[in-house]
């Protein structure tokens, strides 16, 4: 089975207005199953578009149309939300970081989206970070879109 888990900067793109956004919906168009997102990467989304408003990258009204969008894409199945266990994550994150930060630079959110999209069985990581789709090739994960 194919799971592709979306991480924040393909969500931002899906659900805002940036470079990626044509791509990321293109993505989206011609897949035929729901996009996978972790709790991690639901919190950290939500969290990104309330800071970008914060920061004026945003209108406060373009956050919560994008807060709203996704909201209802889970509602109707387009997004699936997937839990996974907190201790676990971070612990194949503390493993991903051991043997890859030191010579990949990688920021923790990044490590982290990389170990959940792992524990979740996904074979596609949905990402528009360059260092971020390296880890996910590393330990070989397909990257998208």
């Amino acid at each position: 089975m194919t799971v592709s888990v979306a991480d924040t900067s393909f969500l931002f793109s899906l659900y805002g207005n940036d470079a990626h956004t044509a791509k990321a919906r293109g993505w989206v168009r011609q897949s035929r199953m729901p996009v996978t997102v972790s709790v991690l990467g639901r919190y950290e989304f939500q969290n990104a578009i309330r800071f970008a408003a914060f920061r004026k990258v945003i209108f406060p009204a373009d956050a919560l149309a994008s807060l709203t969008a996704f909201e209802s894409d889970l509602r109707d199945g387009h997004l699936e939300l997937a839990a996974c266990d907190l201790a676990s994550v971070v612990a194949d994150a503390t493993r991903l970081s051991e043997r890859h930060t030191l010579t990949g630079g990688h920021r923790s959110f990044d490590v982290l989206h990389v170990a959940a999209a792992r524990l979740l069985k996904a074979t596609t990581l949905l990402s528009f970070d360059a260092n971020q789709r390296e880890l996910a090739a590393v330990v070989r994960l397909n990257v998208g879109p």
